[in-house]
């Protein structure tokens, strides 16, 4: 598939170590501050993800990651796609921490909904920690609503957390 912005490509498994480093510098430890997205005050740690984590979400079926090439040839942002009947699952979405808010995040939303309709997908769906208000705000301003569901969200290798989390599942229809 080709999407419109040429910047943006469907990963290969040699872009799995890049893909890592993104995911675990935009959400936590010190550098992930640097970016509006860190969840470094509400989970503890450096990791959020880790080479088996993304080579095995890599390998499902109906799985793909999308990344986002920065001039000089550099991923500078990746979400993984997963498609479950008729809706796509969004998820491991980053962009490198000095790199946020300059519109690569929503060249790669945009992609996600072209893969969707690609995809005869009626719908795009994500877990998002309910806590994170600037962030659900952000989603909402490019569609998303809350359904109101919660799900725990369970610790695991990717942290402590710092006080009990919940995802909230916001969705947007295609």
């Amino acid at each position: 598939m080709n999407f419109r912005n040429e910047r943006i490509n469907i990963a290969t498994k040699k872009d799995i170590l890049r893909i890592v480093e993104l995911l675990n510098m935009g959400y936590r430890g010190e550098k992930s501050r640097k970016g509006w997205t860190t969840e470094a005050d509400l989970i503890s740690g450096e990791i959020r993800s880790n080479e088996d984590d993304v080579r095995g979400v890599m390998e499902e079926e109906g799985s793909v990651f999308l990344v986002y090439t920065h001039d000089g040839g550099e991923l500078s942002g990746c979400m993984n796609l997963k498609k479950q009947s008729r809706r796509i699952y969004l998820g491991m979405f980053a962009v490198e921490p000095e790199l946020q808010a300059r519109g690569i995040g929503g060249e790669l939303m945009k992609a996600a909904e072209e893969y969707a309709t690609y995809q005869d997908c009626s719908s795009i769906y994500m877990y998002v920690i309910s806590v994170r208000d600037e962030l659900i705000s952000w989603y909402k301003r490019k569609g998303f609503e809350d359904t109101g569901e919660r799900v725990p969200f369970q610790e695991n290798f990717t942290g402590k957390h710092v006080r009990p989390l919940e995802f909230a599942i916001l969705e947007k229809n295609i």
